[in-house]
């Protein structure tokens, strides 16, 4: 092609269009003759000639330059970049082309703005499109977290568009990323170069470690000083290894087997500090910079003087104090500190999260990072020893300055006797609110089956053995009577029922039922007695006290014959008495016991045990872990109570598999034998009442009225009843005479004790007898009236006939000497 683009012509082609002319010119000569003719002619044609030359040779280009088609793979191979993403589009936003970057990065078959893209990304291309159509370019940032490329390293993109072509039909796309730099690897470089040489010639040599402890970089001058060999390979070792500690919580290098001086040790972790948020510690390499102690600017030899000075004061100290340092290394810790983290007898651990549970080991170490790297601040922090799991104590932190490095002051206090206070108490609270239940039940029982038991001694007296119906009365009585020994139970359990305390020897009780626990416990099980010498005397219902016994050897036999793997349901139960002095009280450290002198019965077997979970819940009425039908789950509720209510203390030890141990500890008596605090008794008898007499009777049940007026009646009494105080109180007002007020003590409005005084206001000498469930002695010290008696509930026909009886023969004789109120 020529330079114009017109296609060259040949001679012999210039030859031919010459004779051409010549011959036309020949032609219009011999046709005209005329020689200006010929001229013009000739002169029309060149200039023809040379109009259509110059046609020629500009036409052939720009039909060329028209309608050529463009080569794209010019344009593709033209823009291929392994460092940035291209592609062009149309005006429709079709992908036109793009290079083999932008394939790998977006796919072929996507085009800006709708690239894989999280939302926000795509409409900042999509604006992007509008302003380069408007302003001819336009750019934009792209987080990575929306590129599928981000998996080459990028962090954030720069795209670019430019409007195009020769319309102007076109959009150039440029996606370049920005990579963030490697601080670690960078870091290696550094170590590897001037840097660390510029470091050890300052006497300071690091090491780049891994999250796991290995050694990836040194500076220069680090294996030397660490082994002692300048040519040593350290790069893999594990960096703690290098490292030994002296005593004061001080580092020195491993090598240094004598006393050296230590040195320092600062740990910097390697992060990008444009990175948002706090860098995981463990998955952070650490920059570890070694000098020796003393050196530095402001560092003097006496610096660490403070630092055992304070360690000996505060060691000193009750409260319970501990120092870490700014990466979690425990400096000290005093005693108080370890006996508040259960670790009184063992060495400080390495680091203060090694005292609390895996799960809060996180939390610790964060906070201690956190105070000292901060201002000076203090806070607290809720954690789990290791010693006790399931209670959380109360860990406080200080951030410390002014003692060189950053460091944090812990502080601990010892809140096991605190937990264990409060456990007594909310257990002692929970079974001082059964008590109240289980009387208030056991009282309001009492009256139902007075009713029950008078109402079949009535039946009975219309019946003689062998009539129909004799029998299953008998059998409703039975029945009667022993729900009546469960409510005594539960009045045994809230220390509600009458005791008659004796001063007596815990050695003669045992004795007197050793041969019925022999009987009781089987011949399979061997009985074991011994006793302390020298026990001094208790004062205690010896009755009640057999009772303990005896359900505490109940309890035994049956867990010996449960325990598992003991077939034939033999077992070895132990009853012992010990001396308990002054001496062995201090020595327990019981807040519950009071120092004093004490006779101890203890009863140990060696069955199955007590489960932990249920351990705190055996003195509890209606709780029990025999099968069911074989226990009410009274035995130990009562022993409690029976204990509780002679002034003594009961605890269980037990060993799932191994055994239990019940402990009982009554208060040795000091009162002389003369001067034994048992009831009074009368020097005779009274004689049998047979004169009758008018009885107030005064009962708001009407069940037990009803049955108490017709058994009076038979014995020939004159009754007059009542349905409250009020209405007993009125009927004396209104001038009726009595030789008797038979009246329940708890009814509603106006009580029983409430209307006797007032009674006794208008005849000071008219006796009372009162009814109630509840303890006759508790009774007696609430009413507080003389010349009065008591008769606890349920009573048989009889029993409330024979009492009544009792009552007036001693108020007839003037030497009658009532009880005392």
């Amino acid at each position: 092609m020529s330079e114009a683009g017109a296609p060259a012509r040949g001679p012999g082609e210039l030859l031919i269009v010459a004779l051409a002319l010549v011959a036309s010119v020949g032609i219009v000569w011999f046709a005209t003759g005329d020689a200006i003719a010929v001229g013009v002619y000739a002169a029309g044609v060149l200039a023809l000639g040379a109009v259509a030359l110059a046609l020629v040779r500009r036409r052939p280009a720009e039909v060329e330059q028209e309608f050529a088609s463009p080569d794209w793979s010019v344009t593709v191979a033209a823009i291929e970049r392994a460092d940035a993403a291209i592609a062009v589009t149309d005006r429709a936003g079709r992908l036109v082309c793009a290079n083999s970057r932008f394939e790998a990065w977006f796919g072929a078959g996507s085009a800006p703005p709708d690239l894989p893209l999280d939302d926000a990304s795509r409409e900042a291309l999509a604006e992007a499109v509008r302003l380069a159509w408007r302003d001819g370019e336009a750019q934009l940032a792209l987080a990575s977290e929306g590129l599928s490329g981000a998996a080459i390293g990028a962090r954030r993109w720069q795209a670019q568009a430019h409007r195009a072509g020769r319309g102007e039909d076109f959009i150039v796309w440029r996606f370049t990323p920005q990579i963030q730099g490697d601080p670690v690897s960078e870091l290696v470089g550094h170590l590897d170069g001037k840097f660390g040489r510029a470091l050890a010639g300052a006497g300071i040599v690091a090491a780049l470690v891994d999250p796991d402890g290995q050694i990836r970089a040194v500076s220069a001058g680090f294996a030397e000083r660490a082994t002692g060999d300048a040519t040593a390979e350290v790069i893999g070792q594990d960096f703690v290894l290098l490292l030994r500690e002296e005593e004061g919580a001080r580092i020195a290098w491993a090598r240094d087997t004598q006393q050296s001086s230590p040195i320092t040790l600062y740990h910097v972790p390697v992060v990008d500090p444009d990175l948002p948020g706090q860098p995981d510690p463990l998955t952070t390499p650490s920059l570890m910079l070694v000098v020796d102690a003393g050196l530095g600017i402001g560092a003097s030899e006496g610096g660490g003087a403070a630092v055992p000075h304070l360690e000996a004061l505060l060691g000193q100290l009750p409260l319970g104090l501990a120092m870490a340092d700014r990466d979690g290394r425990l400096l000290f810790a005093n005693a108080a500190f370890m006996r508040a983290a259960g670790r009184e007898a063992q060495t400080p651990p390495t680091y203060p999260t090694d005292i609390v549970v895996k799960e809060d080991k996180r939390a610790l170490s964060e906070a201690i990072r956190r105070f000292a790297q901060g201002p000076a601040a203090a806070g607290d922090i809720a954690v789990r020893l290791t010693t006790q799991p399931d209670d959380p104590v109360s860990l406080s932190l200080a951030g410390v300055r002014g003692l060189g490095d950053a460091a944090v002051l812990l502080g601990l206090t010892d809140s096991s006797e605190e937990t264990r206070l409060k456990r007594q108490v909310a257990q002692a609270t929970k079974m001082q609110a059964v008590g109240q239940l289980a009387g208030g039940v056991a009282h309001d029982f009492n009256n139902v089956l007075t009713a029950i038991l008078g109402t079949c001694d009535l039946m009975l007296m219309r019946h003689t053995p062998g009539d129909s119906d004799y029998d299953d009365i008998q059998q409703i009585r039975a029945n009667s009577n022993r729900a009546a020994s469960l409510t005594r139970q539960l009045l045994a359990f809230s220390r509600q029922q009458t005791l008659r305390p004796e001063v007596l020897q815990l050695p003669d009780v045992v004795a007197d039922i050793s041969q019925m626990l022999r009987r009781l416990i089987g011949e399979k099980i061997q009985f074991v007695v011994t006793h302390d010498r020298d026990l001094g005397p208790v004062r205690a219902d010896p009755t009640q006290l057999e009772q303990v016994i005896v359900n505490l050897a109940v309890n035994a036999r049956d867990a010996m014959q449960s325990a598992s793997g003991n077939r034939d349901g033999s077992g070895r139960l132990t009853l012992a008495t010990r001396r308990v002095t002054a001496a062995d009280v201090r020595a327990m450290r019981s807040e519950i016991i009071p120092v004093g002198e004490y006779t101890a019965l203890v009863v140990e077997d060696t069955g199955s045990g007590i489960p932990p979970e249920h351990l705190g819940k055996i003195f509890e009425p209606f709780f029990t872990t025999k099968e069911q039908g074989k226990g009410t789950g009274l035995g130990l509720s009562t022993v409690y109570g029976i204990v509780k209510q002679s002034g003594g203390f009961i605890f269980a030890d037990s060993e799932v598999g191994r055994g239990t141990r019940f402990t009982v500890y009554l208060p040795v008596d000091h009162a002389s034998p003369g001067s034994a605090r048992t009831l009074p008794k009368p020097s005779d008898a009274p004689k049998q009442w047979a004169g009758g007499g008018r009885i107030l009777l005064v009962e708001d049940e009407d069940p037990v009225r009803v049955v108490a007026e017709r058994a009076l009646t038979r014995q020939g009494y004159e009754v007059t009843s009542a349905r409250d105080g009020e209405e007993g109180l009125e009927l004396v007002q209104q001038g009726g005479r009595f030789d008797l007020v038979v009246s329940d003590v708890v009814m509603p409005t106006m009580d029983g004790p409430a209307m006797a005084r007032h009674i006794r206001e208008i005849a000071p000498q008219l006796p009372v007898l009162f009814m109630s469930g509840y303890a006759e002695e508790q009774l007696r010290k609430e009413i507080g009236i003389a010349n009065a008696w008591f008769m606890p509930k349920p009573f048989s026909v009889q029993q409330l006939s024979e009492k009544v009886g009792d009552v007036l023969a001693q108020t007839a004789r003037p030497s009658a000497a009532p009880a005392t109120a």
